[in-house]
């Protein structure tokens, strides 16, 4: 699976409006090459060097494998409307 993201390129820093001295809002997302027997992803956002040891910002999981994409600034929320936990 490649997991690429329109508001940065690979090995860039985050936008500011993506981090904590920003509005701290989820990046846009998009994904390929999920396997085809695939039911569902998960996706693990974490920052392996963060001052106490990695530091784990959100998970998102049970998002449907016919999905391709995630927008901006999911809301912070067990369900959001679009799929996905």
């Amino acid at each position: 699976m490649k997991l690429s993201s329109l508001a940065f390129n690979d090995g860039d820093m985050i936008p500011e409006k993506h981090t904590c001295d920003g509005a701290d809002i989820s990046p846009p997302l998009k994904w390929e090459l999920v396997p085809q027997n695939a039911k569902s992803i998960s996706l693990i956002c974490d920052d392996p060097d963060a001052p106490m040891g990695t530091w784990v910002h959100w998970v998102y999981y049970d998002i449907p494998a016919s999905m391709q994409s995630l927008p901006e600034n999911i809301p912070p929320q067990e369900n959001p409307d679009i799929g996905g936990k």
